[in-house]
Formats: structure tokens, sequence, C-alpha cells
């Protein structure tokens, strides 16, 4: 091709304002560059910062991602699946409802890349990036008792769902607390939903023998303890000593500055993405279905 002919296609393309087709991209490389990621609830700061992590990891390789939000249903998440397969993206990573099973085998069958962040489906078999819940109870636990706390309390949202992050969380603040020889008080260890938190708090509170420390186990939790704990002028950590899972933006500002297990968001979201765009790269890949714990940190402060 001429340079001049070349200068025409380039000024044409300047004039028209041409955008390459994507789709037809997508058709010959057989790649649409894209994956989705599918949130339980993007209203959690841990879940935008997995976000953050997978985005970063995907734009070093120009890769696009689409992120979608359940709300914890699993119609929105089987529609969800179905319209992302349907727009032909080369994976999805999820944190699964553990509502649609056929629909996770048929993907698992089919050699779909899926990575599932932050739950456990035992039923399939799918790489899985979580925390070390049992760890960051436990690493609670241990905290509350270096303070000399001893009647220690947990307050997570309802496990109805199995959903594995509250499960392993309680059992291993049960597991920590047996092992330290204190006593597991069944009063002290409430999952419910979100707008009984402050109300089961204040019964906690309201026992004849009532406990020293309570674990949040998650953001929306802390958030609704504090809301009652400001409400009610209680002294942290004078009245109620507080560590809360999940290193919220606020804990820092809070006052008392509160006490929380970090979960390493940037990474868990970075290993997910690695999986995925392996498996994507090289079709032909044995994805390993292992499930990934990353270790959880304290962040020591003043509410405890």
């Amino acid at each position: 091709m001429g340079v001049e002919t070349k200068k025409k296609i380039a000024d044409s393309i300047e004039e028209l304002q041409y955008q390459p087709n994507i789709l037809a991209r997508s058709l010959k490389n057989k790649s649409t560059k894209t994956i989705g990621v599918i949130v339980a609830n993007i209203l959690h700061e841990f879940s935008t910062q997995i976000i953050r992590a997978i985005e970063d990891s995907c734009q070093e390789l120009d890769f696009h991602i689409i992120v979608c939000n359940t709300d914890e249903d699993p119609e929105k998440e089987e529609k969800y699946i179905k319209m992302l397969y349907a727009k032909q993206i080369d994976g999805i990573i999820i944190f699964p409802t553990g509502g649609n099973l056929k629909l996770y085998d048929r993907l698992q069958k089919s050699n779909f890349p899926i990575v599932f962040m932050d739950r456990i489906i035992s039923e399939v078999k799918f790489p899985t990036v979580l925390l070390d819940n049992e760890k960051a109870s436990e690493i609670a636990v241990e905290e509350f008792l270096a303070n000399n706390y001893r009647k220690l309390g947990i307050i997570t949202t309802s496990v109805i769902k199995n959903i594995t992050p509250r499960i392993e969380r309680i059992n291993g603040f049960k597991k920590a607390i047996e092992r330290n020889n204190l006593a597991l008080d069944q009063r002290y260890i409430k999952s419910v939903e979100k707008g009984s938190i402050q109300s089961e708090f204040e019964k906690m509170l309201n026992l004849t023998s009532p406990p020293q420390a309570i674990l949040a186990g998650n953001d929306f939790v802390l958030i609704e303890l504090l809301k009652y704990i400001r409400k009610n002028c209680i002294s942290i950590p004078n009245d109620v000593a507080l560590i809360g899972i999940d290193d919220v933006s606020f804990a820092n500002l809070y006052n008392p500055p509160i006490t929380t297990i970090r979960q390493p968001t940037f990474e868990m979201g970075k290993l997910a993405a690695e999986i995925l765009l392996d498996k994507i790269n090289d079709s032909e890949k044995t994805i390993n279905n292992k499930i990934y714990r990353l270790k959880p940190e304290l962040r020591k402060r003043s509410s405890c």
C-alpha cells in the first residue's frame, strides 16, 4: 500500500471518527477481552476494594470488566451469569449465592473459566479465594484476652444462607474461646438479619452479666453497633470493647479509633484475576480448583 493511499485511509478514519468493531474482532480472535465480576453486595467496602484490585490486574493485560450486583439473590445471580455468558465474555469472578448449583455445574462441564470469591460451594469445584476466617476470629479473641477481657461476644449477619465467612468466623470464635478455657455463653453469640443487629446488641448489654467485648463479624455489623453506641452514649472501651472484621475506611477516624482485622482485599482480588486470566490465556490448561486462604492482619487501635 502506497504512502498516499495510507494517508487517505487515515484521513477518512479521522473524518468519520471510525471505531473498530470489537464484536467482529472478538469473533476473529475468539476473545472479547472482557470478564464479568458478580458481587453479592456492592455496598460492602470489601467488595469495592476487590473490584478495584481486579480492574487493576485486568487493565495491565488490556482486559475490561463488567460488574454486576446480586444483593444475595440467586435469581439475579442466574440472570447475570446467563447475560454475561451470552455476551461471550472470557470468564467470571463471582461471590456465589450458592443458589444456582445446576448452572455452576454446567459452566464447569463446559470448561468455562470461573473463580469463586469469598465463599466456598462444596457441591462444585472451582478455584476459590477467601480470607482465613477462623484465623481472623482467633486473632480478635487473642487481642481481647491480651487486654484482660474475658466475657466475649460476637455478632454476625445471618448464617441462614450458609455464607462461608459468617459461619467460619463464628466457628473460629468458638474454637478460640474453648482453646483458652473460657466459658462459651451462647447468649453472647448472635447471627441475625441486618435490621435486628442493634436490638440484639441491646439485649446482650442488658443481660445480668453482659459481655465485656464484642467482635463485629463484618463492616455492616460494625456500623450498626457504632450507631447504637453513639445513640446511647456508651463508652468504648470502658463500657464495651470492640473489634471489627474488615478494616473499614472510617475505623481510624472514629473516636476512639476502632481496632480491626484487615482482609488483604487487594491481594485477594489480584490473585483471583491472575487465576482467571491464566486460564483464559491458556484454554487447554487444567485449572487447579484449590481453595486459597489469605492471612488476616490485626490493626491495633484504641477500642480494645
